[in-house]
Formats: C-alpha cells, structure tokens, sequence
C-alpha cells in the first residue's frame, strides 16, 4: 500500500475526508496524540485499524465524535454525570465510557457491552470528522506496543505503507493519551489517568 503524507489544509481535510468515506484509514493530530481513524460502522476499515496496528481484537477502540449529539447515535444512555464531564470537559482529554446502543460493532467493543467517546480539542481533527460525516473508530497512531505518536514522523516511522493517508499537523500539544472515566456503574471509574485528574473528576 502507498500511503499518502499530507499537510494539513482545508482542501487536504476533504481529501481525507473522501478517504475515510470510502473505507480507507487515516492518522490525523488530535490535542493528545495521533490517531488512527476509520468510519466506526465500516467493519472492513475497522478490521483493517487493528491489522494496521497489529493490535489484539480482544482490546476495544474509542470513537471520536465532533458534537454532542452524536454521542446518541452511540451510547444506550448518557447520564446526568456524563453531561456534567462533557460540558466542562469536551472538547477535551476526556474519554468516557457509556453502555454502548445496540448496532454497535462487537469489533469496535471487543465484545463488551460498552464504549469509550470522545471528542477532541483540535480544530482540524474536528473539521476532520465533519468531513467524514460520522464517528471515528480512533486508537492512536502506533503500532500496538510502541509508544503513542506525537509528530508525523512518528507515524510514518511506525505506519507508513500500512494506512491510506497521514495528515501532518505538526506536533500535539498534550502529547500523552487521554484520562478515561468509565460511567457504567454508580460511581466514576477512572481506568487511565492523563491531563485530566481524579481530582478534576471529582469536582465535576
């Protein structure tokens, strides 16, 4: 496969857009890392993400959205404490974890009756998903194992000839994976801490 490497412009994004569109799979800069996307409810392009990855079916993806209201195409229910994370932390490093609605690929959940949303704080990774005109099934841009990429040359390095297109955007702010907050149970269950603290949770 020849993979595309290209700089970040409104006529780029639509490329990338038709890309994912079409089945293919596309990195792009988030406020975190780099992501590996493909349209959530594609089955072959999100079977082609852990190919690409060499990642483990048994592990489930997160879906990046651009607005809230595709949160309902996703999850069976969003509670008062995920509206209250979302408003005060999204567009941001906040995955959150939902009872999944019924539709939703098992390959994209592993199985799990769950799935972790959310929607990034970057503009063209958001201009991105608009473009697509859906969800993206997005783990970060790495083979599994290695280390989260941070910079296009980090991509290239680990996936060039493996993905349809990168988007080079520079280097990401954050650099390191997002807080993930499960939401399923009574109380929030923080299972990777990032740039969002338990502290900032709680007060939430």
């Amino acid at each position: 496969m020849k993979t595309m490497i290209l700089k970040i412009t409104e006529e780029n994004l639509k490329k990338a857009g038709a890309v994912l569109r079409s089945g293919g799979i596309v990195a792009f800069p988030t406020d975190t890392v780099y992501g590996l996307g493909a349209v959530y409810s594609d089955e072959k392009a999100v079977a082609g993400i852990f190919e690409a990855k060499g990642r483990n079916e048994g592990k489930p993806l997160s879906l990046l959205v651009s607005e809230k209201e595709q949160v309902r195409l996703i999850a069976e229910e969003i509670s008062e404490k995920a509206e209250r994370l979302m408003e005060k932390y999204w567009p941001g490093a906040l995955t959150i974890i939902l009872k999944k609605k019924d539709g939703i690929s098992d390959l994209v959940t592993a199985g799990k009756d769950t799935v972790g949303i959310r929607m990034p704080d970057d503009p063209a990774a958001l201009l991105l998903l608009k473009e697509a005109g859906s969800p993206l099934a997005a783990p970060s841009a790495n083979t599994s194992g290695k280390r989260s990429s941070v910079c296009a040359e980090d991509v290239i390095e680990d996936l060039d000839g493996r993905i349809d297109l990168i988007l080079d955007g520079g280097r990401c702010p954050v650099g390191i994976s997002s807080t993930v907050v499960d939401l399923t149970g009574k109380e929030p269950v923080i299972l990777r801490e990032g740039v969002i603290t338990k502290t900032m949770i709680d007060e939430a």
